[in-house]
């Protein structure tokens, strides 16, 4: 049937059909909050970059988490902040790190809360790069032992999903091997599968002081131009057993979020990023862009592309405008 005998426009007329026919849900349940946990005591540093945004010393950490949680964050994401750096990133994969001590003192105080920990070294890193340094370039199999082992200390401290974001090869099948080997076989491994070398992490860069000290990270993260890659890096990181796979950034990577889902049977996340965050924000302040409409909105996109989980800076403010979404 043709116009005028079909009228689309009949199913947008009235609040109730528009939410009957809706065709993409986002609700707090989607959700997942990054969070930067630091040392000290009461210490809420402000991250310049990323409007409302903190690094919190783990005890004003914990009182986010009981914050989130009351309004419907169920997960949250950590990044440490340490209180000294290596070469290697072993200062982040021992039992009193940061991580694994904020994992222990949200789990005594929100025992409810889902807490994912992400397993990077580039926090942890006198150089700022995702693992050891040979011959000025992230050497890959030693960088995996490191991996591992923080992987497992974060499981002792009772994490509940581990996050590897280095794009290393091979190591989710070590990180697997190792929880497994250390009876952390139900802990599930979300993977950074198709991490693009982006420039939409600047941001983060601040928040988790992890700028590289010398050239770039594109020998390991993905090169942007690339769509087939990101989906031999998906099945690679199936086969060795991740449970979920992450693309990362979100906005401007819809169409890998797409192919994921067409191609493969596994819960998909996304990661909706710094850069993104704070270009809305930035937007927002200055009159340009309806801030609360403009993240909706994106926030949907990456669901309607096939993104089950979406970690989100918005995560916060967003489960509070859910309530009032109808209005859009």
């Amino acid at each position: 049937m043709h116009f005028p005998v079909t009228r689309l426009r009949r199913l947008r007329s009235h609040p109730v059909i528009r939410s009957m026919v809706n065709e993409t849900t986002l609700s707090p349940d989607n959700l997942v909050m990054p969070l930067f946990a630091c040392p000290g005591e009461q210490v809420k540093n402000p991250i310049s970059s990323m409007p409302e945004q903190f690094q919190l010393s783990i005890d004003l950490l914990v009182e986010e988490c009981k914050v989130l949680y009351g309004l419907g964050i169920r997960s949250v994401l950590l990044f440490g902040i340490p209180e000294s750096k290596d070469e290697h990133g072993l200062t982040g994969a021992h039992e009193d790190a940061i991580i694994p001590r904020a994992i222990r003192a949200i789990k005594k105080e929100v025992p409810e809360m889902y807490v994912i920990a992400d397993v990077c070294n580039c926090e942890y890193t006198s150089h700022g790069h995702c693992g050891t340094i040979v011959n000025n370039d992230v050497d890959n199999d030693l960088t995996l032992e490191t991996l591992a082992r923080q992987a497992v200390v974060f499981a002792k401290a009772g994490v509940d999903m581990v996050a590897p974001s280095d794009m290393m090869d091979g190591r989710v099948a070590r990180i697997r091997e190792s929880l497994d080997r250390e009876g952390f076989s139900q802990t599930p491994i979300m993977a950074y599968s198709a991490k693009y070398a982006s420039a939409f992490y600047g941001p983060f860069r601040e928040a988790a002081d992890s700028a590289p000290q010398f050239g770039d990270r594109q020998t390991y993260q993905m090169n942007p131009a690339n769509s087939n890659e990101a989906m031999r890096e998906i099945e690679l990181d199936i086969e060795e057993g991740a449970d979920i796979i992450m693309v990362k950034p979100a906005l401007s990577y819809l169409d890998i979020i797409q192919r994921a889902k067409d191609n493969f049977n596994i819960p998909i996340a996304a990661y909706n990023v710094s850069g993104e965050f704070s270009m809305v924000k930035a937007a927002a302040e200055k009159g340009w862009i309806d801030g609360e409409r403009i993240t909706l909105e994106i926030l949907k996109s990456i669901r309607r592309a096939g993104a089950d989980i979406i970690l989100t800076y918005h995560a916060k403010e967003v489960a509070k405008w859910l309530v009032n979404e109808k209005k859009i």
